[in-house]
This record gives C-alpha cells, structure tokens and sequence, in this order.
C-alpha cells in the first residue's frame, strides 16, 4: 500500500492550529495532496494543474470551490512555511508534495481522517470508515473513534486538540467530528446543519456501496491525470484554458 511520503524535512517547533490556523483554501489544498498520494499514486507529486483540478472537484468535496491558480499558488506559499508541502524537483514542471505526517506528528491513521475532514467536512464516525476506504481500511467503527478521541485529547504540548464531537442533531443517531485545524468551530451551528441520515440500508451495503464509488471515483481520476500529464508533456494547454 502506497505510504504518506515522510521524507521532508521538518522544523522543530510544534504547529498550533488555534493560533495559526489554515486558511480554506490552505485545508483544500492540503486535504487534495493527501488524497491523490493515496488514489492516484502514479501522477503524485501533483503539478498546479492537477492540483488545481483535485481542489475544484465536484464529487467528494464539501463544501465545493473554485479556487483560481493564484489563490492555490498562496494556500501552497502558505503552508510551504509550515513545512506541510514542499516542491519536488526533477521533469518539466514543478510539482507538489505533503508532509501532513511529520509536519503535525500524528499517526497514519489519524492523518487519513483529518484529511476527510477537511475535504468532506463534519462526519460521523460510520461515514468516515465508509469514506477512507480509497485510504485506509479500519477494522470497525470503534478503532475509527479511538483515533478521534485521541485527536480531541491532544496535550497542549503536541498543539492541541485537533478535532471536536459535534452536538448530536435534531434527528441524528449519531454525533459527527469535525476539525480544527482552521480554527475553533461553531460546533452548535455545524450540528444544527446536519441532515438526518437515511435509515434503512446495513452497514455492509453502505460499505459495498462505498467501494463501489471509490472504484469509479479512482477510474476517473487516473484518467484525469494521465490526460492531464499528457497535455503537460506536449506542451498543450489544459482543457477549457483556450
């Protein structure tokens, strides 16, 4: 299985969200460069264009955005300082690399949830084991909120917590996480938001369901990034760029 990469160097200092939280733009970027590192590990490290591409998606994204080259270039400025992306060399263009793992200190595990969160937004502990499929595979639901408790329990020393429960919302059964690494949420607002769920379907259709998606969603994807990199080699402007 392809691993986070990890060999970055890092500073010593330890990042604390709450006084210097990311910036949307910044979690998009960075919760985009986590994903492609695990579902299409062939086109990673990602060129602005394919990282411009994964941030702006329709399918997998909540909320969804627009960011322009500009606004991706500062999020990546940004978060190059904090040493959770660096540029790699080699090949025409430059591309871009995360260094979520060594850059927080946190675990495998812990690093794919905080990745979903910031792409996907507040989830309940069931919908995040059904949507880190593509990225790792939990043993059960207990073992995903093991490492949300140990995320809402971070020390001070280590930069805090990292995540919050949620309210439980009118209609809900279960509570959903959110995280903060842009800052303290409104977490009554957010849980005030939340859509019941649907009753009805077992955990195992939702997860055969899950897998199902995930497979078509890496379909596509691989086929954006190799024509994507096509369009790179022969010196062709992207799609919709004129």
């Amino acid at each position: 299985m392809t691993q986070f990469p990890s060999t970055a160097p890092t500073g010593p200092r330890v990042l604390d969200f709450q006084q210097r939280p990311l910036t949307a733009a910044q979690a998009r970027v960075l919760g985009t460069l986590m994903e492609k590192a695990r579902t299409v590990p062939d086109s990673y490290p990602l060129t602005l264009n394919s990282l411009q591409s994964g941030c702006n998606q329709k399918s997998s994204r909540d909320p969804v955005l627009q960011l322009t080259e500009s606004e991706i270039s500062e999020a990546i400025d940004g978060l190059r300082q904090s040493s959770l992306v660096f540029e790699t060399s080699g090949g025409r263009v430059t591309r871009y690399e995360h260094n979520f793992l060594r850059g927080v200190g946190v675990p495998e595990q812990s690093a794919v949830l905080l990745g979903l969160l910031m792409l996907r937004g507040p989830q309940t502990a069931g919908e995040l084991r059904l949507n880190t499929e593509r990225w790792y595979k939990f043993l059960d639901i207990a073992s995903v909120d093991a490492f949300l408790e140990e995320l809402q329990d971070r020390s001070p020393d280590k930069g805090g917590p990292l995540v919050v429960k949620l309210p439980r919302a009118p209609g809900a059964r279960e509570q959903r996480w959110a995280h903060l690494l842009c800052g303290p949420v409104d977490a009554a607002a957010l849980a005030a938001s939340a859509a019941p769920g649907t009753p009805g379907a077992t955990e195992e259709e939702m997860i055969t369901l899950a897998r199902r998606v995930s497979a078509l969603e890496d379909s596509l994807a691989q086929l954006q990034a190799q024509l994507q990199n096509l369009h790179e080699q022969l010196g062709l402007s992207q799609p919709g760029q004129g």
